[in-house]
């Protein structure tokens, strides 16, 4: 199938690119289900499942690095009054919520975490 785009405007154009996204993104949907069906089928050839296989799989260090630990190295220091899962380690940015109640005269001190 051969399409000319020579004579073609600039919303016509835009729309086939669109038409083409949608036709690929359905073609790699499509591909990656078939990869893990076969995937699937492969670890069950084997007595496993695709989660037994995945379970602590980590990537490999690179070359002379040391795998860096996971998680937060500074303890947050300050607390969200309303939302107690927003927190802020101290170091940074101030968060907008902190910017705010300052503004409005509240003191840093009233969200710490005792």
């Amino acid at each position: 199938m051969t399409i000319s785009l020579k004579g073609m405007t600039r919303r016509e154009l835009q729309a086939l690119a669109a038409r083409i996204g949608k036709a690929i993104a359905k073609l790699v949907k499509a591909d990656k289900k078939k990869a893990l069906e076969a995937a699937r089928a492969a670890a069950k050839a084997h007595g496993f499942s695709l989660a037994d296989l995945a379970v602590g799989a980590a990537p490999a260090p690179k070359y002379g690095r040391k795998a860096r630990k996971s998680g937060p190295k500074n303890p947050p220091k300050y607390r969200h009054p309303a939302n107690a899962e927003v927190t802020w380690t101290g170091r940074g940015r101030r968060p907008d919520w902190i910017k705010d109640a300052l503004a409005k005269g509240k003191k840093l001190a009233n969200f710490e975490i005792k």
